[in-house]
């Protein structure tokens, strides 16, 4: 997630695209540490020349406190069980002090993470006490494509209006922003993540139908996608999920035949208890 972010962004405000205004940046430069060297590697060789100057990809082993500190902003972009071990790190307190820290990771609060910094600190004189801005932010699988839902958690007390026209500045340039709050991000979570995952599902499905009427799957997707972006639209525009149903439901027609089968095989109860075994698996990480 952490690298579709980072095209998305740099895709959005950093090449020959850009608009005048996206330009007026207040972010300049990234540094991007993935944790081996091929996979640096993988990353530096798919950034476009013209976007070169503004970032520097690095791998670590280790956790990258020099980076840290070199940092005016952090994004924490690895896996949510890896926090402990990430920023109770030595100097990693030392190196977040005061700064504007983005969490990716679902299923740890901002309070824990603040724990974690703080009891891994061997600072016991306070000469480094100031604790970092921690904002948590969920994108979803269409960030590289500037076309993700980012929910963004409302902190418990306000926090400079710089570090939040930095966030929100980052996440609106791969998609839509959406303030909830605390207990809703572990559903919030689920629904511009998890939930997206599970459709691929129903399609797969679809398409595998079709293989076996006799339809080629590349054709099948071609027309599937384009029904697709229709129902977009028509939902966006309000229309009920049950009331389009009802709409192009005919008489002893194949839309009704095909709605009685998922029907009968209870697949939206399936996909309500996805939505809600999801959820509670995220709330009990969360402690």
């Amino acid at each position: 997630m952490g690298g579709a972010i980072l095209h998305g962004v740099l895709d959005a405000a950093f090449s020959s695209k850009a608009s005048d205004f996206i330009k007026r940046r207040p972010v300049s430069r990234f540094i991007a540490c993935t944790k081996t060297a091929p996979s640096a590697d993988r990353l530096r060789a798919s950034i476009p020349t013209e976007q070169q100057p503004h970032i520097q990809v690095m791998s670590s082993q280790a956790v990258p406190v020099q980076v840290m500190n070199h940092a005016d902003i952090v994004v924490l972009g690895f896996k949510p069980f890896m926090a402990e071990d990430v920023l109770s790190a030595e100097g990693v307190r030392e190196a977040l002090a005061g700064k504007l820290v983005i969490s990716l990771l679902a299923g740890q609060t901002p309070q824990n993470l603040a724990r974690i910094i703080r009891e891994g600190s061997t600072d016991l004189n306070g000469v480094n006490s100031t604790n970092p801005v921690i904002v948590k932010a969920i994108p979803n699988m269409g960030a590289q494509f500037r076309q993700s839902v980012t929910i963004i958690e409302t902190p418990d007390e306000p926090i400079p209006e710089h570090m939040t026209e930095v966030v929100e500045w980052m996440f609106k340039q791969v998609g839509e922003i959406k303030y909830l709050p605390q207990s809703q991000m572990d559903l919030g979570s689920v629904l511009v993540g998890a939930a997206l995952a599970a459709m691929t599902v129903p399609i797969e499905g679809i398409l595998d139908g079709c293989v076996a009427e006799g339809l080629k799957r590349n054709d099948a997707m071609e027309m599937l996608l384009g029904g697709l972006r229709g129902l977009s639209a028509a939902l966006e525009s309000g229309i009920h999920p049950a009331v389009l149903r009802e709409s192009i439901s005919s008489p002893r027609g194949c839309t009704i035949q095909a709605l009685l089968t998922l029907e009968k095989a209870g697949s939206r109860a399936d996909y309500a208890e996805a939505i809600i075994n999801g959820t509670q698996h995220l709330k009990k990480a969360d402690k």
